[in-house]
């Protein structure tokens, strides 16, 4: 019996020893130095289950505009969206060039007129140096020029000053997705000038029935997705297409495919 006894006591005494720091262990109070570390942990231990359940990648972006008050209200306007994050700003081209070789941001939303160097020549150069970062310029300019060395510059998009919130949303989502997005003012003057281009410098004739298909949709506006969905094919052989009509073509734009299209009569344009 004696030896039960101590047995048993033996059996309290390890069962009130804590065996490790769990989760268990955070619902007891503690204080001094011990209490401390508990505390720490369990920050820890919050922190690192609540950043697995934030496992969804934001959009990263760099706002470049030379007046604070615009700068400031798109920033504000997307700092509401929970899938974008605003990681830096500049007000001018050079600071600008010189953050995007930094941060690397997905998107960089650019203006066009910018103290030291100007939107299109700084979107040229990130678009030679730094490939994978989109560019969306922002501005007031609808004309002829200025749209046609938009197109050229590489930029991904062109969304008017002043336009809702809803679609300076839409364009970032749209440009991140890979597709070209153009205010439908800019889009009317880029193919009223496109029509009386040239044409590109590749043969339609180098095209297979396909690929005609594929260029028709995309001059139309489509995106990859839909044109899978309207071809009953998947999105990676329309991609395979595309990639192949724009070397057969010689050509690296969506707008240079379009204005392709047109000076070929496979499309017709509705202003």
């Amino acid at each position: 019996m004696t030896r039960k006894i101590r047995k048993m006591k033996t059996a309290l005494t390890m069962s009130a020893v804590p065996h490790s720091t769990t989760s268990a262990n955070f619902s007891r109070p503690a204080t001094g130095l011990s209490g401390h570390i508990q505390n720490s942990l369990m920050k820890n231990h919050s922190s690192q289950t609540g950043a697995a359940g934030k496992a969804k990648k934001h959009i990263r972006l760099l706002v470049v505009d030379d007046h604070p008050v615009v700068r400031k209200g798109i920033i504000a306007c997307l700092a509401q969206q929970p899938n974008m994050k605003i990681i830096g700003e500049a007000a001018d081209g050079v600071a600008a060039l010189s953050m995007a070789r930094e941060l690397k941001p997905d998107i960089m939303l650019m203006d066009i007129d910018l103290p030291e160097k100007n939107g299109l020549l700084v979107t040229e150069a990130v678009r030679k140096e730094l490939p994978a970062i989109k560019v969306l310029i922002l501005s007031m300019h609808t004309n002829t020029d200025y749209v046609l060395r938009i197109v050229q510059s590489g930029a991904s998009g062109y969304l008017l000053k002043g336009g809702a919130t809803e679609d300076l949303v839409r364009a970032i989502e749209t440009v991140i997705a890979g597709e070209s997005f153009f205010s439908p003012e800019v889009a009317r003057t880029a193919l009223n000038q496109f029509v009386r281009g040239s044409s590109g410098s590749g043969s339609l004739s180098a095209l297979t029935s396909r690929e005609r298909e594929v260029l028709i949709h995309i001059a139309d506006g489509f995106s990859n997705k839909e044109i899978a969905s309207q071809l009953g094919v998947g999105v990676r052989t329309v991609e395979t297409h595309r990639e192949r009509i724009m070397k057969k073509l010689n050509i690296r734009s969506v707008a240079g495919l379009t204005k392709f299209a047109i000076s070929q009569g496979l499309v017709s344009i509705n202003i």
